[in-house]
């Protein structure tokens, strides 16, 4: 069992297991007291005035106490961070970090913008830590890139892939949970889809083309994808099916 855990572990790409990992011991951690969470939350007056800027990074990393609700996020991350970064992000391990810097930013600043409007501050205080609203952001990506997937609920009912988000947001209300949480992961996942897929595809330009600095920091191997002789991905033509 240990060591099949350990393969599933070594075999996730670098962002994925670089994430879960540093989300897992951060919420260790806090659980065990050894880091306090106070140090972790995002708070922008403490950002701006004494200069705490790890709270950016920070707030993304704690998913709150270890229940069943942590494994549920848990699954969800490892689950689709790492479909995104082997399927839609082969080879391509700078563009998803990009994609991730791109999420974490706008609910940064949706969050503290939000923070100044009177009938919403109320709202937005209570949102401290931003990790449930990034991972929801991969789920909604990942389900704008495959629609057409199809998948069931608990076993309960079936739906297509392009639904998923709505399914979670509804599940998180009957809960009980803060519906804000999702709503900011779906914000940030369709300005990312519509500036990445929609938009190029409109205008011709990509404005979310992925500064060379950040090329730099990633060498991606060229992605080769062998395909078996005997594996056919449209029907055979019909003089074989009547010659067999």
């Amino acid at each position: 069992m240990a060591q099949a855990v350990e393969e599933w572990y070594k075999q996730m790409p670098i962002i994925t297991r670089s994430y879960l990992t540093a989300a897992i011991v951060t919420t260790i951690g806090c659980s065990l007291d050894i880091i306090s969470p106070y140090h972790l939350y995002l708070n922008p007056k403490l950002v701006v005035k004494q200069y705490q800027f790890w709270r950016l990074i920070t707030n993304f990393l704690y998913f709150r106490k270890m229940d069943l609700d942590f494994l549920f996020h848990m699954f969800f991350l490892a689950r689709y961070c790492k479909l995104l970064e082997e399927n839609s992000f082969r080879g391509r391990t700078a563009d998803f970090f990009y994609m991730l810097l791109f999420g974490a930013t706008v609910l940064t600043c949706i969050v503290l913008f939000g923070g100044m409007i009177p009938y919403l501050a109320e709202s937005f205080a209570k949102i401290i830590f931003l990790s449930n609203s990034l991972t929801f952001m991969m789920v909604y990506v990942w389900s704008k890139q495959n629609p057409f997937i199809h998948m069931s609920f608990l076993g309960l009912f079936t739906f297509t892939a392009a639904y998923l988000p709505w399914v979670l947001l509804g599940f998180s209300v009957l809960v009980g949970a803060s519906a804000w949480v999702d709503l900011l992961g779906m914000i940030a996942g369709h300005a990312y889809y519509f500036l990445e897929d929609v938009y190029p595809r409109m205008t011709g330009r990509r404005p979310l083309k992925t500064p060379s600095f950040i090329k730099a920091l990633f060498a991606d191997e060229a992605v080769v994808v062998a395909r078996p002789a005997n594996v056919r991905f449209a029907p055979p033509p019909a003089e074989e099916m009547h010659r067999d």
